[in-house]
């Protein structure tokens, strides 16, 4: 008599491992994406970012009234806020504690980069807080070159015609794994453009012809078109700007009673993972920005808003980014040592 085979997993369980496969698809893309755009930042940086290399910031300067000071301060401490309250998630959590911290790690991440670009803006003349003024705004100063080369990709075009801009490997198919190699890197930040873009240009389009004074309607009957052209897509391209890395953070904008956040809640991936990506990507963005105030306003005042910080924030990585990155950029010198110890 044969010994019966015994399956090491039965076809039940086979089924609901499927399905939570399934299931987690979306949400590991999704960490793809962040993790691609955190890769291809770390293979990119040098020691100090390379702004110190870009005309636009060696050009930048702005002539700052005390209100100005006052502006650009509170939208710093709002940023270092929001990162701080975002460190302290990855410092208490453990994988189901991340997981279920999405709800706000999410916005988090998103609103603390925010908040430093304002200020950067607010330097750079552009004062407001109005989502499609920054949106704009920002997506120039991309195309300006002001961002060093690891962030300063974009996609651009029409609907069904985009092109992907410094993101050479950008055209390679996508794979649904962590990216190992920089063309993994960039097929996965390219796609990310496009689906970003296509989702943007769809909004547009439905905003468009939602509105009887700005629907594109049927030359022949005079009734609101359906169905679009490739030259209808073109009209509208002019209302999409630039699609750059901020659009990409955008996504993280999740509501916390959508369905979309529960799937990644119940998605099995790398929440630790998912969460330093992020991470990394907030604190290379916010040094960028911090480093531009600290060029408008003068390195000797940034130095003393950041020795004046509230007591949560002293001796923190906003100081170790100041020693790391922003002092070195600004004076050309390597850092100085460590004096604190830098959350």
């Amino acid at each position: 008599m044969e010994t019966p085979i015994i399956p090491l997993v039965t076809d039940e369980q086979q089924k609901l491992a499927d399905e939570t496969w399934r299931k987690s698809i979306p949400a590991q893309v999704f960490l793809n994406y962040f993790f691609a755009i955190n890769y291809h930042i770390q293979e990119g940086d040098d020691a100090s970012g390379g702004l110190q290399h870009l005309p636009f910031f060696r050009a930048h300067q702005a002539e700052l009234t005390d209100a100005d000071l006052t502006a650009v301060t509170k939208l710093l401490h709002a940023c270092w806020s929001t990162e701080y309250a975002l460190r302290s998630t990855a410092e208490l959590g453990d994988e189901d504690y991340l997981r279920n911290a999405l709800h706000w790690t999410f916005p988090q991440a998103y609103h603390t980069i925010m908040a430093g670009l304002q200020a950067f803006l607010h330097t750079a003349g552009v004062r407001g807080n109005n989502p499609s003024l920054v949106r704009r705004e920002v997506g120039r100063l991309v195309v300006r070159n002001a961002y060093p080369r690891p962030v300063s990709f974009y996609a651009a075009g029409a609907y069904g015609d985009f092109s992907i801009h410094r993101l050479p490997l950008a055209g390679y198919k996508a794979g649904l794994h962590i990216a190992g190699k920089e063309i993994d890197a960039q097929a996965q930040i390219g796609q990310f453009l496009r689906t970003t873009r296509k989702l943007k240009a769809t909004a547009t389009r439905q905003q468009i012809q939602a509105n009887p004074n700005t629907a594109i309607r049927s030359q022949k009957t005079g009734k609101v078109l359906d169905k679009w052209t490739a030259s209808h897509w073109q009209q509208i391209t002019w209302r999409l700007g630039y699609t750059t890395i901020f659009d990409l953070l955008g996504r993280l904008r999740i509501s916390q009673t959508s369905r979309e956040i529960e799937r990644f809640i119940e998605a099995e991936i790398d929440f630790k993972l998912f969460h330093q990506s992020l991470l990394n990507i907030v604190s290379y963005l916010n040094g960028i920005h911090e480093t531009y105030v600290a060029k408008a306003m003068g390195l000797e005042r940034y130095q003393q808003l950041v020795a004046e910080l509230p007591k949560h924030l002293q001796h923190s990585f906003v100081e170790d980014r100041l020693r790391t990155r922003v002092q070195p950029t600004l004076t050309g010198e390597a850092p100085l040592p460590q004096m604190g110890i830098a959350a």
